[in-house]
């Protein structure tokens, strides 16, 4: 029994010592591997600027140890084979940025992450790399082609604020810049990815350009776009557009121009004048329907008789403008009256014209009666009354006329001229026609014509010829009893033609 029991010891604590010695031999594997694999990439965490940790063959390769070496170390031992390497840890920095040796059989990647004060840093020593490098030498050297031939100037600036690349573009920009200072030439801010500067250049013009930024780990690219002509352009435009506000101001008609969406976009002072809207509403840019609701409840168009009938018409109208077919006259209940325009505009805007007419329907208005009544007052002379324009064409004849000589020029198809009359005259009357065609033809100063007359009408004893305004001819047969002889008048005419 006491063999057993020992034997059973012996058999645990032979056990026992195997496992141990399987545990060891495997830590001891796993050191091995950590240093003996060369393709383990050596990393490091530097917390602003200072060295926080290190993989075990980054410490034993570079000779840190955390908490006592800093960033300059670091790059005091890698900057030999990474020239680009930042010269500061660039803390509050956001981002990561790949770094490739100077030469290209160097197979080693460095790659630097930043996030607030920390930045990682990973160095991958690895052959098969090569292949990877000369991809990316080729990509490199491609990008730096065509970085080479953009017409734009391009370039970059290190964390210190110089210049560290620049493309030729930037070199000619930089000849002719007279306010560059250690070949900076346009000073930008990180906090905007698009501003327009203007440049001074040596001959004294200035030069507008917009300078696009990208931030790129401690560096920031730059390019810069020669927006000039664009600059003047809009120059240009904004003084024309303050031309017309101007022009638009003066004018006493009232403009309204909506644009696309049917937004009041622009509108002068007359429409304020005329619509008694106020320029606060107008200024909210309302749309048509609500501009014309306005309008009916100001009482500047005429009221509908039905609301829903009177909406149909408003977007009747609207489709109408925007075709230029709408062109009405709005009579309001104080007696004015308005010309309401629509006509299209580019880019499917529709503009409004209104104009108050008042005053010249009134005066249209004054000039019928006074013509009624002038016409009502000759219609009732006795006498045939009858006018040619200086062309010898009749403009106007009173009913005394029509009656005596059965012929009414203002029904006629066509105009009637003098000899048209005169042949009418001739059929029922004697006298010196030939003379009376050529007193009305004849232009210039004259005298009054008094010429008999046989056979005609009842009553007519004379023709009474007398030059009025604008080189016209008042034609008038006389009912009243002829003179024997003919006025020393006719005599006159005739030895002047």
């Amino acid at each position: 029994m006491l063999d057993f029991v020992e034997f059973s010891v012996m058999i645990g604590a032979s056990v026992f010592c195997a496992l141990i010695v399987v545990y060891v031999i495997r830590r001891i594997s796993a050191r091995s591997s950590a240093f003996d694999a060369p393709d383990e990439p050596m990393s490091f965490l530097f917390d602003d600027g200072v060295l926080h940790h290190a993989s075990l063959n980054a410490q034993q390769t570079f000779a840190l140890l955390p908490g006592t070496h800093v960033w300059a170390d670091l790059r005091e031992s890698l900057v030999s084979r990474f020239s680009q390497f930042p010269e500061t840890a660039a803390c509050d920095s956001i981002g990561s940025i790949t770094i490739l040796p100077d030469s290209k059989e160097d197979p080693g990647i460095l790659t630097l992450r930043w996030r607030d004060c920390l930045c990682w840093i990973e160095l991958t020593e690895q052959a098969t790399q090569l292949l990877t490098r000369d991809g990316a030498y080729r990509h490199a050297k491609t990008t730096e082609a065509i970085a080479d031939a953009l017409p734009y100037p391009a370039w970059e600036i290190g964390p210190t604020g110089q210049v560290c690349w620049r493309n030729p573009a930037y070199d000619a920009l930089l000849s002719r810049c007279a306010d560059a200072q250690n070949d900076v030439i346009f000073k930008t801010s990180t906090e905007q990815d698009v501003v327009r500067i203007p440049l001074k250049s040596v001959d004294g013009d200035v030069e507008w350009f917009e300078v696009c930024t990208r931030r790129s780990g401690t560096s920031t690219v730059h390019i810069a776009i020669d927006v000039t002509a664009l600059k003047h352009a809009e120059d240009a435009q904004r003084k024309f557009v303050q031309t017309l506000a101007k022009t638009f101001a003066q004018l006493p008609i009232g403009l309204a121009i909506f644009d696309r969406k049917r937004q009041l976009s622009i509108f002068n002072p007359a429409l304020v004048d005329l619509t008694d809207l106020q320029p606060e509403y107008l200024s909210r840019r309302p749309t048509m329907l609500s501009f014309f609701d306005a309008l009916r409840e100001a009482r500047r168009m005429p009221e509908p008789k039905n609301y829903n009938a009177w909406r149909q018409e408003i977007t009747a109208m609207i489709a109408a403008a925007s075709d230029g077919q709408y062109n009405e006259s709005w009579t309001l209940e104080d007696g004015r009256t308005y010309t309401v325009q629509g006509r299209p505009h580019p880019d499917g805007a529709t503009a409004f014209l209104i104009e108050d007419i008042s005053a010249e329907i009134s005066r249209t208005r004054n000039y019928r009666s006074e013509v009624e009544l002038y016409e009502g007052l000759l219609n009732s002379v006795d006498d045939a009354l009858v006018v040619f324009s200086s062309g010898g064409v009749a403009t106007f004849s009173n009913a005394a006329y029509h009656r005596a000589w059965g012929q009414n020029p203002e029904y006629a198809f066509a105009d009637v001229t003098v000899f048209d009359a005169i042949r009418v005259w001739q059929e029922k009357a004697d006298a010196d026609w030939g003379l009376i065609a050529q007193f009305i033809k004849t232009l210039g100063s004259r005298q009054e014509l008094f010429l008999p007359i046989s056979h005609g009408p009842s009553g007519m004893s004379r023709i009474e010829l007398k030059p009025i305004g604008s080189e016209a001819t008042l034609v008038r047969f006389c009912t009243t009893a002829a003179e024997t002889e003919i006025p020393p008048k006719r005599r006159d005419f005739q030895a002047a033609g």
